[in-house]
């Protein structure tokens, strides 16, 4: 422009740039940062495994609370969290990007502290769970996979979160 002002040639196409004059506003750069992918590949079937455990996890909890609430709640109180527990991860991996990511992480972590706190109170006093949870024996109702899940989801997120950070560098260094 004769003004010496330059005009953006970006997508947006919004004529705005920012004080350095690349052609881009300040909040592009988090804008078209790409999403954490943490749905995809492998992490599809975390997607599909944590699913269908939400939905176990939470029918067995719903009919056992309905039903025999007053033989074990704390058992079944604590199968209808672990139902949560798995959706807000499910939702989480289905959602994708960086916030998703974090929560999951939380999620995770908590779930993996959770089936080990559980475990751990079942094999030493079985009387405090007079019916199993999910959780119970670090899962062996359900072959072990509501302790591997977790363990398996922290290593996928952790996976993703360097692969977004790959990404991200790529990005800035060829608009550099």
């Amino acid at each position: 422009m004769a003004d010496g002002t330059r005009v953006s040639t970006t997508k947006g196409g919004d004529g705005m740039t920012d004080d350095a004059g690349s052609g881009h506003t300040p909040d592009d750069a988090e804008a078209q940062a790409p999403k954490v992918r943490i749905g995809q590949g492998p992490g599809r079937l975390l997607l599909s495994l944590y699913a269908v455990f939400t939905v176990a996890a939470l029918s067995r909890s719903i009919v056992q609370i309905a039903t025999k609430y007053h033989d074990a709640p704390l058992a079944y109180v604590l199968s209808g969290v672990a139902g949560v527990v798995y959706a807000v991860i499910t939702v989480a991996l289905w959602k994708g990007g960086e916030q998703a990511r974090r929560v999951a992480l939380v999620c995770c972590s908590a779930e993996l502290a959770g089936v080990i706190a559980v475990g751990t109170l079942t094999l030493v006093d079985s009387s405090a769970f007079p019916d199993a949870t999910v959780w119970s024996d670090f899962g062996v109702g359900y072959v072990f996979l509501p302790l591997a899940l977790p363990v398996a989801g922290l290593l996928w997120l952790r996976r993703a979160a360097r692969g977004a950070g790959q990404r991200r560098e790529q990005q800035t260094g060829s608009e550099a």
